[in-house]
């Protein structure tokens, strides 16, 4: 075995302390990932659409991240989730040179609010739209069919997260 130099020492010293207070430094700000918080209620009444791919999106990620109890009816839940709108618009932004749509605008709409089934509101009517853009070419139109699913199904999850963001702000008070 050959002994290992001074020099070599000294620098996975340095390295080694300088990983250590890299680490330190990362802890110390306060740095965390985004993550959903649990709610601050136990059962929750959704007003989705029984057909609503948002709705859908919402059920799963519910049950999957918090600990509410999502129920059948709005008079079992301490907080109800009226969906006042939702859907989906595409408008074209930009045309070629021989007047044909270059580019989409695709929206995503949500309009809600949450009360206790009664009087106490707890967020007002409120809206949630996302957008992104796409572009058109004649030549492709079966791939931008799929991006612009992709682009919907994405705009959704962010939704949902955005919505459970907000509904996590919710504080039951007596």
């Amino acid at each position: 075995m050959k002994p290992t130099a001074p020099g070599a020492a000294r620098r996975s010293l340095v390295a080694l302390a300088a990983a250590a207070a890299l680490t330190a430094g990362l802890a110390g700000c306060g740095f965390h990932l985004r993550s959903n918080r649990d709610l601050r209620f136990s059962t929750l009444y959704s007003g989705f659409s029984r057909t609503s791919a948002v709705g859908e999106e919402f059920r799963r990620e519910l049950v999957r991240t918090t600990s509410t109890k999502l129920v059948g009816q709005p008079d079992q839940a301490q907080v109800v989730l009226q969906v006042l709108g939702e859907s989906r618009e595409r408008d074209i932004v930009a045309y070629s040179a021989v007047g044909r749509p270059r580019e989409y605008e695709l929206r995503l709409r949500l309009q809600f609010r949450a009360t206790d089934g009664g009087d106490r509101e707890f967020i007002p009517p409120s809206e949630i739209i996302l957008r992104r853009d796409i572009s058109a070419a004649d030549n492709q139109l079966t791939a931008r069919v799929d991006e612009e699913a992709l682009l919907y199904r994405d705009m959704q999850k962010d939704m949902v997260q955005q919505l459970l963001r907000r509904l996590a702000t919710i504080r039951m008070t007596p």
